[in-house]
């Protein structure tokens, strides 16, 4: 017993007795002023912080982002040069479902990374999927509530999903991805990542470029159908997590191929689409991806809480060389992230270890939750405010990203009237097989159980505008859930009016 270290308080001094409570007498009350009893029970009254609105459950690992490629015409971001490598953190997680909900739900899985490069930490928020149900940052809490509780039952409302799918067309495209075959994968390492936002380079001549980020996973594609994770959710809720930290604890390191699309600045006023629609993917034939590097995971996290629980995500870092874009979507997370973890983890969360960069860090911010070390570390007391004349830290000119060059109105596109929300949803339905399609309306159809006709045949005028195969398909397999009749499909409705 000697050996073995001596248990303290959080100050510091030893404890005497850890079993028991320290009572006025043999029978008496316990004392007040049994301070260590009052301490461990405060504290487990704070062992948590809030869930996450969305992407409550998730599953990370450390790794490594190595590049191979050369792309240094495009940015003059280091951590994106030849050769190099640079640390970081990629966290998992379904959209939808709270902290305790299971892993193998048929959702849309966050995609989240972070690189803690020599420049500061840049982080990549994306999902498994490259587009979003929404292109707009007004339609994003509304769309949430509807993948939430209803307020009164407590449960989830297949109806309030479909009826705001059903009125908001734009929609189409990730829920085809979201209803087939990859929309349920077995785990994180068997399922592509994406950016999915358009992002920009910019290089050391203030040229700036628009990019896509691809992450292919090595492992090759692996799903379930509905019928299969159902059988694994009764045996377990933690599969992924099991997945992902049992595969690396053996040294299974999972890998992604990383790519990027890359669109000269000007030719955003070319295209035929708005190229910052976060509905709407770039065609591989007119920008095809580039191979730059690989992403590997090779270590557990030691803690859970401390390092994947604690790991704050935003768009809002980047570094020098990579930036923002007129994406709409892009812009309003850009805020509404950095904000989200200042109410979940304190004013000061990047000081928090794991979302501490690794390069130092010179600030002005002052005082509030979480502020462990000071903030800025000049050495001199009077440097407090800015500008000052006693050698505080100054802004760097360098890293002023290059202006817009945009000529065009980046908004043409994003309005519902003129915004063709089916042709790329088409081009996607071509590319499923028989036995995709099949799987497709069969999950359509369970998921619509129950939603009032009105809802079920505005969304199946949406489908017709896709394809006339894929209204049908969804009505038939409806029929054969329910034993009624197959409905006459109407394909002659025009975008609007399918919308309205």
């Amino acid at each position: 017993m000697s050996d073995r270290p001596t248990l303290t308080t959080t100050a510091g001094a030893p404890v005497p007795d850890n079993q028991n409570s320290w009572t006025a007498g043999e029978r008496g009350p316990v004392l007040l002023q049994d301070y260590q009893l009052i301490e461990k029970l405060a504290h487990q009254n704070r062992e948590r912080v809030p869930e996450r609105v969305v992407h409550a459950k998730g599953w990370g690992a450390h790794g490594t982002l190595k590049i191979t490629g050369d792309i240094s015409k495009y940015t003059k971001a280091k951590c994106l040069q030849p050769g190099a490598e640079t640390p970081m953190l990629a966290r998992f997680s379904t959209v939808a479902g709270e902290a305790g909900a299971a892993d193998a739900e048929r959702d849309v899985r966050g995609f989240a990374l972070k690189f803690y490069t020599d420049e500061g930490n840049w982080d990549l928020v994306g999902n498994n999927t490259p587009v979003f149900f929404v292109r707009d940052p007004y339609k994003f809490p509304d769309f949430i509530h509807t993948q939430k509780r209803h307020p009164k039952t407590n449960m989830r409302s297949p109806t309030a999903m479909w009826d705001f799918w059903s009125l908001s067309p734009e929609s189409l495209h990730q829920v085809t991805i979201l209803m087939s075959d990859r929309g349920l994968p077995v785990d994180p390492m068997h399922m592509n990542g994406y950016g999915s936002h358009t992002f920009s380079f910019w290089n050391d001549a203030g040229e700036r470029y628009w990019v896509k980020f691809h992450f292919k996973t090595q492992q090759g594609h692996k799903h379930y159908t509905n019928e299969e994770a159902d059988h694994i959710i009764g045996k377990t809720r933690e599969s992924y997590q099991e997945a992902l930290f049992g595969g690396i604890d053996k040294g299974e390191f999972p890998r992604w191929t990383v790519q990027v699309q890359i669109m000269p600045e000007l030719d955003a006023e070319k295209t035929s689409y708005n190229p910052f629609d976060l509905t709407k993917v770039w065609p591989h034939s007119e920008y095809p991806p580039i191979d730059i590097g690989v992403m590997e995971l090779n270590r557990n996290a030691e803690n859970y809480f401390a390092e994947i629980e604690n790991a704050a995500f935003s768009p809002s870092n980047i570094v020098p060389g990579i930036g923002y874009s007129p994406d709409k979507m892009l812009q309003a997370r850009v805020f509404a992230y950095a904000d989200a973890h200042r109410h979940r983890l304190g004013t000061h969360y990047e000081t928090i270890p794991v979302n501490r960069p690794k390069n130092e860090v010179h600030h002005y911010h002052r005082d509030g939750q979480m502020n462990v070390y000071g903030g800025i570390k000049t050495g001199n007391p009077d440097a407090y405010y800015e500008p000052n004349s006693v050698n505080g830290p100054v802004e760097q000119p360098a890293a002023q990203e290059p202006p817009l060059r945009i000529h065009g109105d980046a908004d043409r596109y994003n309005h519902r009237i003129g915004n063709d929300d089916y042709g790329q949803v088409t081009a996607l339905f071509n590319l499923f097989d028989d036995g995709e399609k099949s799987r497709l309306f069969a999950n359509i159809a369970a998921a619509m159980s129950g939603i009032p006709q009105e809802i079920a045949d505005r969304q199946l005028a949406h489908f017709d505008r896709v394809h006339p195969d894929y209204g049908n398909g969804v009505r038939k397999a409806r029929e054969t859930m329910t034993g009624r009749e197959p409905a006459i499909s109407v394909t002659s409705n025009t975008p609007q009016q399918a919308a309205e």
